[in-house]
């Protein structure tokens, strides 16, 4: 199933992806909850009861609605750097032989065709096309034989990276956590259809060029390592995304740096689990206090 979240009249509304239409299981099932994960984690709801309820849901023609994100703020937003070994050797590093994790901010948090900003202190932002874990269940101590049990679903994101503001400290946290630097979408994609997470595409264009063609399979540290080695030191719980890492073709890599600039279109793809793209916009530094 692909599970999402639409703009709809009187505020957002959870739906079934179908083709290239959106269901509006709302509309048979007020009771529903808003979000995918919430909604899996109800066993009443789960595949066949939305399957169901999608037979008689209205539909709209997915190119007419606005996507949103397909989750509240979670709790956390975790990153693996290095995870690709052609992407290390771009960098000059050894590929690890420890996961690096960073954080980026819950704030972060972005709908997957809403425009990302130019931050209004560096113009050094780059991309990253990433396969996104979205966690269903709370786990700790998780084995790798066990990880898919406290997955909910997976998506595409872009971790978007102010590459100044990321080498000026040695957690990278800072320049991992701007705003709207974690868009992720279109939807979450259920486990059974997406199948073999470690065999998936992996694109980013920019502007229609082609920067970054890789696949899953290249991972140093496979999905089911990283929750092991995750939930060995704190649990993951639903709404929590793991970023799982990024191939070669990054912007800082090139000679010289090829960073994104302002009206600049990027577009990431996850094989089987959609596209989400965005345009860089200018941010402004107004001074906001709410």
């Amino acid at each position: 199933m692909r599970l999402c979240v639409f703009e709809a009249t009187g505020g957002p509304r959870p739906g079934l992806v179908i083709g290239d239409e959106v269901a509006d299981i709302h509309a048979a099932a007020p009771q529903l909850p808003l979000y995918p994960v919430d909604i899996l984690a109800h066993e009443a709801f789960r595949m066949s009861g939305l399957e169901e309820l999608a037979r008689t849901a209205p539909r709209i023609p997915l190119r007419s609605v606005r996507l949103m994100a397909p989750l509240r703020r979670p709790g956390k937003i975790l990153g693996i750097g290095l995870n690709y070994r052609d992407h290390a050797r771009e960098t000059g590093r050894e590929p690890p032989t420890t996961q690096m994790w960073f954080n980026k901010q819950s704030s972060a948090l972005h709908p997957p065709f809403d425009p990302v900003l130019m931050p209004a202190v560096s113009t050094a932002l780059d991309y990253e096309v990433e396969l996104v874990v979205l966690i269903g269940r709370r786990g700790r101590h998780v084995p790798r034989e066990r990880a898919n049990e406290i997955i909910a679903g997976y998506m595409t994101g872009c971790d978007y990276s102010v590459r100044d503001w990321q080498r000026a400290t040695q957690t990278m946290i800072m320049g991992k956590g701007f705003d709207t630097h974690a868009p992720v979408g279109p939807w979450v994609t259920t486990p059974d259809e997406a199948g073999d997470v470690a065999d998936l595409s992996l694109k980013c264009w920019v502007n229609d060029e082609l920067r970054q063609d890789g696949n899953t399979a290249e991972m140093i540290f496979d999905v089911p390592a990283q929750i092991e080695h995750l939930t060995k030191a704190f649990a993951l719980e639903p709404g929590d995304l793991i970023f799982t890492g990024t191939p070669a073709g990054v912007g800082v890599a090139s000679t010289p740096p090829n960073f994104l600039r302002v009206g600049d279109r990027v577009r990431v793809e996850v094989g089987r689990l959609g596209a989400i793209e965005a345009v860089i916009a200018q941010e402004v530094a107004t001074t906001r206090i709410d």
